[in-house]
């Protein structure tokens, strides 16, 4: 009998089986996939680490977290400085900065980007006032107000639409309640203290968190239920809420992501890691080329081939791999009703992404995790 069975061997799971560890509590890590890791896993193909399930850049400015990461593995100094290619077929530095306006206007000046900022802004406010809305109602009007109509129609709308699925006039204005702007020539994305990349990829820190907890890869928590909730006093469950409870008041909804990756006989594909597609008409939301995450500068010529992955965001359906949850209202609304029925489990716990039904960054997920050990 093991203290804690967690199932699910990603981030959190990882994090939660290394602080019981640390307290001396035994730990069965069950996961369904054949590797550890769950999204952040790496594969290295010809010498370069390939994130498997789509771009991961660590960033934080929770000091503790940074020890705690670092004290476990090194990091390099990747700083992420994503490019967008417009409808227009020009590319823009994001996120939104004094570089970006100067290549969608022209501006030189701080003062000469704000002036045509407020213009815009002003314009989309005062269309929603002559049309009496007091607040905008969706992610277009939203954006609409925030940074005015030409970059998003060339940054904004097709990315967001293919991200979601959706028109974004559809989507909830909560989705983008807050954009970067800038009115400096920074072109890091993040303003976190801290931003980098384990060196070797992420595998060698999960496999620090794992250390002393039995791991069994490839099984599948429901196809034995009743005897893996038998080896342990108590259960951190990472995986999907609402299939725990058999989908008893439905499906909870999520988007999930497809990749199509490849080998290139050239050293450099792109120039950069990640290159955002927001023309609606191209298939794939962004272009990853996998050696810029660890090679730097002329490095980058060292290795005669280069990895891309073209991403692609659809609708989840069974089988697929749930990433984002839709956190709608009618989402919403059904994850409160089994996070009443979670808070009332004698020994079973819920953290994660899919167990929580929450989007996390890596670095609150640890925290997440850490909090949670501490607690119990």
């Amino acid at each position: 009998m093991y203290d804690w069975l967690i199932v699910g061997a990603g981030l959190y799971g990882a994090t939660f089986a290394h602080e019981a560890r640390k307290r001396g509590l035994s730990c069965l890590v069950i996961e369904k996939r054949r590797h550890s890791g769950g999204n952040i896993y790496c594969e290295t193909v010809d010498g370069i680490n390939v994130h498997k399930y789509g771009a991961h850049i660590f960033h934080t400015s929770d000091q503790e977290v940074w020890r705690f990461v670092t004290g476990l593995v090194d990091f390099n100094r990747y700083t992420n400085c994503p490019v967008a290619k417009a409808p227009n077929g020009r590319l823009y530095n994001l996120p939104f900065n004094m570089n970006t306006f100067y290549q969608m206007w022209g501006c030189q000046t701080p003062a000469e980007a704000e002036a045509i900022l407020a213009e815009q802004r002003h314009e989309a406010v005062e269309r929603m006032r002559r049309e009496g809305i007091a607040e905008p109602r969706n992610l277009e009007e939203q954006a609409l107000a925030l940074i005015g109509r030409d970059i998003y129609e060339q940054l904004i709308q097709g990315y967001t639409e293919k991200q979601w699925g959706r028109p974004c006039n559809e989507l909830p204005a909560f989705i983008i309640k807050r954009l970067p702007v800038r009115l400096t020539f920074d072109n890091n994305y993040f303003n976190d203290l801290h931003q980098g990349i384990p060196i070797g990829g992420y595998n060698p820190l999960i496999d620090k968190l794992l250390e002393g907890a039995d791991v069994r890869l490839g099984e599948d928590f429901f196809d034995r239920r009743d005897y893996w909730m038998a080896q342990a006093e108590r259960v951190l469950f990472t995986g999907k809420i609402d299939q725990f409870y058999d989908y008893r008041f439905g499906r909870l909804e999520y988007r999930t992501v497809r990749f199509e990756t490849e080998v290139l006989n050239q050293p450099n594909y792109q120039g950069n890691a990640v290159i955002n597609y927001t023309d609606a008409q191209v298939p794939y939301t962004r272009i990853i080329e996998h050696k810029h995450f660890e090679s730097f500068g002329n490095a980058v010529y060292d290795n005669p081939r280069t990895v891309i992955s073209r991403e692609y965001s659809t609708e989840w359906t069974e089988g697929m791999e749930p990433y984002y949850p839709v956190n709608d209202h009618r989402n919403q609304s059904l994850y409160e009703q089994y996070r009443a029925l979670a808070a009332q489990e004698p020994r079973v716990l819920f953290g994660g992404r899919l167990g929580e039904y929450k989007y996390y960054d890596m670095a609150p997920a640890i925290a997440s995790a850490r909090r949670l050990a501490h607690k119990i």
